[in-house]
């Protein structure tokens, strides 16, 4: 069972439930969600869920000594502290050197910045813990060896989009700079030959080629431009170089401080509370606080480092973009040309692929770049300076938003094929579609407004327009118009020639002069989606081939998804819709229901049976009995057809299969239960009473099963024990803590057949079975 926690937002929610479903078919999962979203809180919320269902310990493990005291905070304000004893937040170096002193095996191991989870001492914890569970988080999983994770974990379930978290808000807007592609910069970093032996530029010869007057020079004049007053980190390609960059700043009025790995953690950790309280200005650092660092108050980040790695450059521009009070966007500013390899932090990239090491991802090289690697950005625009400035304005914050609310924003292609795109014969003048190389469409269009998935909206060579698939067979056929954009849900947004805009629902081909709102219900528990439904001012439409239109004024939180099917309140019932307990009589027992995966129409329904089924009728008067997880069934109808059983007959039995149905599934449910209670009691069945204070509990080696708060507890006989709750006041309770025999008798005896003497007062003596 999933617990609802409201401490999580909806998409730590969301991917918590996912993990655990996944949990059930799998047993090692990667999870990927963007930095600055929550990772932490969200591996603590999973790991005090996994608590309840299990006995085993857990096990966090880090790559670096910085990341566990972090950690251990969130996992602590989770109410789990590690004084427990069943959550332990380790670094991988101390555990490798000292796991044969860690007492037990766990039950889930759960990996933070798992893309680093292929060195040798990751693989280690694999096989010598294979039951275990094992959860990775991480923002990047890619490595630069191109190297996938499918040998440790068995899949991967991904969260949304960067460019999804900014325009939901849980992001940052950014304003993005960067040198031009003639820079003088940029021909120095292009002039980088060597590799280290992660594949990386070599540290040395960075240092050399950057680690200069001028070039640092450079560095602060582009903060003083870009963010003047502003508190930020730096990027550096070494030590020498960032405190040659430190220096630099503050020289200049700007306080600066370098941190890199020498220096030492008392230091470290004064800097960092003094870069949080506003002391310091400008964090300088090298490869230090890529993952784990959070202040949210970060104003801009400056990349002074050259990468050809993609989780690097994620993992810094990432420390700008967390949302705080009174931050409207954060400034980015490229000193080393990274957007022209791996686009704008907003871009989408295939995580799937690089997963499973289908594509290497973050290694682009600048030959392949220079060859004709399309700059991945929402909206380019150049800078107002002259084209001799070393900078130019890649994107602003304004811009950014209005490119991620008003572009189409579809989801990305899942199948192998490439995306369907509108390309330009010159010759013709005219426009056609292509998936790759491959030409879907010979050039016949005018005009191509916008593509999206399998669709594009064109107008034709008559001076109409429409909606076309990637074949060219047309769909949705409009007059002339000015404009079309596709929406976010299937929604289609036309211009007319008079500047109208009017909306398009492309499921059921329906047109509004409103701009609905797509509500959905039941999408994440259910495959086929679950319910969706338009709102458009004050009223609810479904998307249904029958139109349906609520009442004016129906309040949305009257409106309720049960498991398979929704409810609408209505009282425009047909008067010949027919109840299954006719007993009923209030306005809304009646009701418009929506069935989660029918397209077909809305459906009135009459009421629901024991075992959670209901009966609907829909427009011409016939009924069915919907179960969860399977398709409608007729049952019944207004007007019998010759043999055909009426309505209150089959009421009548379909009310006794399905109390029959419910029993069953009932008593099941209750077998379940107690063969899953005593295995837990099996588990503990070593319990023996201790004493804290003056009060009594039950312990299980080191773990208490039953908190102190009874005056006395004996000695268990078999999965029970005695208690005396008050002065002379005996009962039983399970191992577990379960009463059993309530407190109220003056002795208690427990035999190990399971029989209980009860003594009332003395020489009255009560005899139970347990």
């Amino acid at each position: 069972m999933i617990c609802m926690n409201d401490t999580l937002r909806d998409y730590q929610q969301e991917m918590k439930h996912r993990l655990f479903k996944e949990w059930e078919l799998r047993r090692s999962v990667m999870v990927q969600m963007p930095t600055g979203t929550g990772k932490t809180h969200l591996l603590a919320a999973i790991v005090r869920e996994f608590l309840h269902g299990s006995h085993a310990p857990v096990w966090i493990v880090a790559h670096r000594r910085e990341l566990v005291a972090q950690i251990e905070e969130t996992v602590s304000r989770h109410a789990m502290s590690k004084e427990d004893g069943r959550v332990r937040v380790l670094s991988i170096q101390w555990l490798s050197r000292n796991r044969k002193e860690m007492d037990g095996e766990p039950g889930l191991i759960v990996i933070d910045e798992a893309h680093h989870a292929l060195a040798e001492t990751y693989r280690e914890l694999w096989e010598k813990y294979p039951e275990a569970r094992k959860l990775g988080m991480t923002a990047t999983p890619c490595r630069l060896n191109g190297k996938g994770f499918t040998d440790l974990f068995d899949s991967l379930i991904t969260s949304w989009t960067v460019a999804e978290f900014i325009r939901k808000g849980w992001l940052s807007s950014f304003d993005y700079v960067s040198i031009r592609a003639n820079s003088r910069e940029q021909r120095l970093i292009d002039s980088l030959k060597k590799r280290g032996a992660d594949g990386d530029y070599q540290v040395k010869e960075m240092n050399e080629v950057l680690n200069r007057e001028a070039s640092i020079g450079r560095l602060y004049e582009s903060v003083e431009r870009y963010a003047h007053g502003k508190k930020g980190i730096v990027y550096a390609a070494s030590i020498a170089h960032a405190r040659r960059i430190a220096a630099c700043y503050s020289a200049h009025g700007l306080e600066a401080v370098a941190i890199d790995s020498r220096t030492p953690a008392s230091e470290r950790k004064e800097v960092v509370e003094g870069f949080r309280r506003g002391k310091v200005r400008v964090l300088v650092n090298v490869d230090i606080f890529s993952e784990g660092f959070d202040c949210p108050d970060v104003e801009f980040v400056q990349l002074a480092r050259p990468t050809l790695s993609l989780a690097k450059y994620l993992q810094q521009v990432g420390r700008g973009l967390r949302r705080s009070a009174g931050k409207e966007a954060c400034m980015l500013i490229d000193n080393v040309g990274l957007y022209r390899i791996f686009g704008l932090p907003a871009w989408e990239h295939d995580w799937a692929a690089m997963f499973e090491g289908r594509i290497i991802g973050n290694a682009l090289s600048r030959a392949r770049t220079e060859g004709g690697l399309s700059l991945p950005a929402l909206s380019s625009m150049e800078s107002g300076g002259k084209r001799e400035d070393e900078l130019e304005v890649v994107m602003t914050h304004d811009r950014l938003m209005e490119s991620l609310i008003d572009r189409k924003d579809c989801a990305p292609e899942k199948e192998t094929q490439p995306v369907l795109k509108s390309y330009y014969d010159r010759q013709s003048g005219l426009w056609g579609l292509r998936r790759g190389e491959r030409m879907t469409v010979r050039p016949r269009y005018p005009e191509v407004f916008d593509v999206c998935g399998d669709r594009a909206a064109v107008r034709f060579g008559n001076g109409g327009a429409g909606v076309v698939n990637g074949a060219g067979q047309p769909g949705i056929q409009l007059d002339c118009c000015r404009k079309m954009k596709f929406m976010r849900e299937d929604l289609l947004a036309v211009t007319d020639c008079a500047g109208n805009e009017s909306y398009i629902d492309l499921k059921v081909n329906r047109t509004y002069r409103e701009k609905p709102v797509v509500l959905a219900f039941g999408r994440m528990e259910l495959p086929y989606g679950g319910v969706e439904l338009l709102k458009v001012g004050d009223s609810f439409f479904s998307r249904t081939g029958k139109p349906y239109v609520s009442m004016r004024g129906v309040n949305r939180s009257g409106i309720c998804f049960y498991d398979f099917y929704l409810k609408i309140p209505d009282y425009r019932v047909p008067k010949e819709c027919r109840l299954v307990d006719p007993v009923w009589t209030t306005l809304f027992d009646v009701f418009a229901c929506v069935l989660a995966g029918d397209d077909e129409e809305v459906y009135w329904c009459c009421g629901r049976l024991a075992d959670r089924s209901i009966v609907v009728m829909d427009g011409n008067g016939n009924y069915y009995q919907v179960e969860k997880g399977k398709q409608k069934r007729y049952v019944a109808c207004n007007d019998p057809r010759p043999g055909e059983a009426d309505f209150p007959t089959v009421m009548e039995r379909l009310k006794e299969e399905a109390g029959r149905r419910a029993g069953t599934a009932r008593r099941k449910q209750l077998q379940e239960e107690e063969r899953k209670r005593r295995k837990r009691l099996e588990e503990i069945r070593n319990a023996l009473p201790f004493r804290m204070g003056m009060k009594w509990g039950l312990k299980s080696g080191g773990r208490i099963v039953v908190p102190p708060r009874y005056r006395k507890i004996l000695p268990p006989v078999g999965y029970y024990c005695a208690y005396e709750e008050n002065a002379c006041q005996w009962g039983v309770m399970a191992l577990d803590g379960q009463v059993v025999v309530e407190a109220r008798y003056q002795e208690v005896e427990i035999g190990s057949d399971g029989t209980v003497r009860l003594t009332i007062i003395p020489g009255k003596v009560k005899t139970v079975k347990l």
